[in-house]
């Protein structure tokens, strides 16, 4: 049995389905849940939802640094829970000192002493950003980013879901950090032109300043992460820039790029 939290988001959500069409049990925890709730900010309260699990999937918000980790995954443990894979993120690992990302650093370094199999997941920027645009494109067409003609290799949720579905099940997974990217660079003006072929209708994309981009991160992000997202954002390293094979490894097939995930998504937008 496995046991999911942030189970209703963007990559909960479909860890969820590959895990149950492999027949498997699954406690999907939120705060909001029907279920299994529990909140991370009260470890006691995962107690009965891992109860009897034999791996945990832990994804913890804004880069978590509210959370008392140390106490939770003593909670997971002693539950019985012989795996757990962390959703960190690939900033952890190419930005180490950044104070944006330095809390998922100590997660890493919690669960990897924490007794347990570990698996690490750290993936670059989410393709599912690009909902953030839904609503100015229904409404307006149009959109705005800074940093429009800087690429990354955004991962498609999707595809993380599936290497965590998989180090989950998994044992041969334990002790593994994966790197998680699509397979090609991408540019916030070349996904606006992506959105316009699909609809068949113009979409005007705006650059922003840096100075307003972060003004709008600042109402649903922490200060350093915002600091540290335009960082990445407009001056990635190579590092960053680096296609992984990882997602191809795990699953045996090319990551996904951004034109399957908008097939996917497209209904948003219109």
């Amino acid at each position: 049995m496995y046991v999911v939290t942030g189970a209703t988001g963007n990559v909960g959500t479909p860890l969820v389905a590959a895990l149950t069409e492999a027949g498997a049990e699954v406690r999907a925890v939120s705060r909001n849940a029907a279920r299994w709730r529990a909140d991370l900010a009260d470890p006691e309260s995962l107690r009965p939802v891992v109860a009897g699990a034999e791996a945990f999937f832990l994804l913890v918000s804004g880069a978590g640094a509210h959370l008392d980790g140390p106490a939770i995954v003593d909670v997971v443990k002693a539950g019985g829970v012989r795996r757990v894979v962390l959703l960190s993120s690939q900033a952890a690992g190419t930005r180490p000192d950044a104070a944006s990302h330095a809390p998922l650093r100590e997660w890493e370094r919690t669960v990897r002493e924490s007794g347990m199999d570990w698996t690490v997941l750290r993936p670059g920027g989410f393709m599912s950003n690009t909902f953030a645009w839904a609503e100015p494109v229904r409404a307006h067409r149009a959109v705005a980013a800074p940093f429009g003609d800087v690429g990354l290799p955004l991962v498609d949720p999707a595809d993380i879901a599936g290497v965590a579905a998989a180090a989950l099940r998994d044992p041969a997974h334990a002790g593994r950090v994966y790197e998680l990217t699509g397979p090609e660079l991408s540019t916030p003006r070349q996904r606006a032109a992506e959105i316009a072929r699909m609809l068949g209708e113009p979409v005007t994309f705006t650059e922003q300043t840096p100075e307003e981009a972060r003004e709008q991160m600042l109402t649903f992000m922490p200060a350093p992460v915002a600091d540290g997202t335009l960082r990445i954002l407009g001056s990635p390293i190579p590092a960053e820039l680096r296609i992984s094979p990882d997602v191809e490894r795990v699953l045996g097939r090319p990551a996904r790029g951004f034109a399957d995930w908008l097939d996917r998504n497209g209904h948003a937008f219109r």
